[in-house]
């Protein structure tokens, strides 16, 4: 009997400024490679035309070292998994236009992944063999990101229902303008998150939407805390200074309050409660704290993926891509990159 054949999938992320790459053997995880772009720090955000630029300059030493580091050869293989959107599209071109051309010259099989489900599917990514801490299906997920705020009821790794979205900004978009505004510098995630840590949550109120269904909503909190910054500094000009740590702790409260009473509103009505946490902001301190919290006062099981699978990263799409593969969904060569948010 013929022994069975091992899958290795690459996958590759440039939807964003972060170009990685990784490889998966059977859906563990062999090497996962990430080159971050510092260029964007001293103009407050991303800037796309840079971004694009830093990924042509990355896209061939990151998958040179993520094949190296999972000790294979290029010619073992079995097919490419690249994100083919949503994104910044010129960053996104990099990466599709890479593995298109990788594939071709390998022969081997093209898969598309869409960047949302990947960071979905990355509570599926096995660091051994034996690895069972995926959820269980179905399940609900929070997905919060730069770009994107969602709940997600999961059936299928190829079937995802939008129970409730964004209709403007979303968390980590907030997070960061108003980290600009009180000059606390790019990416404000982090710098929020820490000094979140210090202040007291419950120091300021800021205006929380009320918005119908499953639905977020974060343009009226971005105006609120505008508003309140702008007449607390008038009052007195080193105001921010003086509170960095309560304003920090009191914005990231006010935020994690919106996102978990949109969540618990999703378990009750679903009755699902196997409920996980993915994108960007998922790596933030005070949610992944109220998830702990929910879990011992109302009985979730949850799931908090690994710090390195929060931000953008390959090992997502490789995942995604190797479920992809043994169902043999694979995308044509002229399949082209798209920047708009959808789960199709």
């Amino acid at each position: 009997m013929e022994a069975k054949k091992d899958i290795y999938i690459l996958g590759i992320e440039s939807s964003c400024d972060d170009t990685s790459a990784a490889v998966l053997r059977n859906g563990v995880l062999l090497s996962n490679v990430t080159a971050s772009q510092d260029v964007h720090k001293a103009y407050g955000g991303v800037v796309p035309e840079l971004a694009s630029r830093a990924h042509q300059q990355n896209v061939v030493p990151v998958v040179d070292q993520a094949i190296k580091r999972a000790g294979i050869t290029k010619e073992q293989l079995t097919a490419i998994a690249f994100t083919r959107g949503p994104g910044l599209m010129g960053s996104l071109l990099v990466g599709v236009s890479f593995a298109k051309g990788f594939a071709r010259a390998l022969g081997i099989p093209l898969i598309d992944v869409n960047h949302l489900q990947g960071h979905v599917m990355a509570h599926f990514i096995k660091e051994s063999d034996d690895d069972t801490t995926a959820p269980p299906l179905p399940f609900i997920c929070l997905l919060v990101s730069g770009g994107n705020s969602q709940i997600v009821k999961v059936n299928a790794y190829n079937d995802m229902e939008v129970l409730g979205q964004t209709i403007d900004d979303a968390a980590g978009e907030a997070i960061d303008k108003c980290s600009k505004v009180m000059g606390l510098g790019y990416p404000g995630g982090p710098v929020i998150d820490k000094l979140a840590r210090q202040g007291n949550p419950h120091a300021y109120k800021f205006a929380e939407p009320q918005i119908p269904d499953l639905n977020y909503s974060f343009s009226g909190l971005k105006t609120s805390f505008l508003y309140n910054l702008r007449d607390w500094v008038a009052e007195d000009p080193d105001f921010i200074e003086k509170h960095k740590e309560d304003i920090a702790a009191s914005l990231e409260f006010t935020i994690v309050d919106i996102l978990m009473k949109k969540l618990r509103k999703a378990v009750k009505m679903t009755r699902i409660n196997h409920v996980a946490l993915a994108g960007g902001v998922s790596a933030n301190n005070g949610l992944r704290n109220a998830f702990k919290d929910h879990a011992e006062r109302l009985g979730w099981t949850i799931y908090i993926p690994k710090f390195s699978y929060t931000t953008d990263n390959a090992a997502m799409i490789g995942i995604t891509g190797y479920y992809k593969y043994l169902d043999g969904e694979f995308c044509s060569i002229d399949a082209p990159a798209f920047s708009k948010v959808t789960f199709k």
